[in-house]
């Protein structure tokens, strides 16, 4: 995102970040995860949901 130019104001959230895409198909789904992110992570924590992430993309884990 930085570096293509196209959001000019971002900055960064922190140190390292991860982008994923979704289909249209799961913008409902999306929305309500970001509604209810802050009990969701009472539950599960970021890096536990993070590592899942990419291991459902099939990424390294570092």
């Amino acid at each position: 995102m930085k570096e293509s130019g196209l959001f000019p104001e971002f900055r960064e959230w922190q140190e390292g970040y991860g982008a994923f895409t979704c289909s249209v198909k799961e913008k409902a789904m999306v929305i309500n995860y970001i509604k209810n992110q802050k009990q969701h992570h009472r539950n599960e924590n970021f890096e536990n949901e993070y590592r899942k992430l990419l291991k459902e993309q099939g990424l390294e884990i570092e």
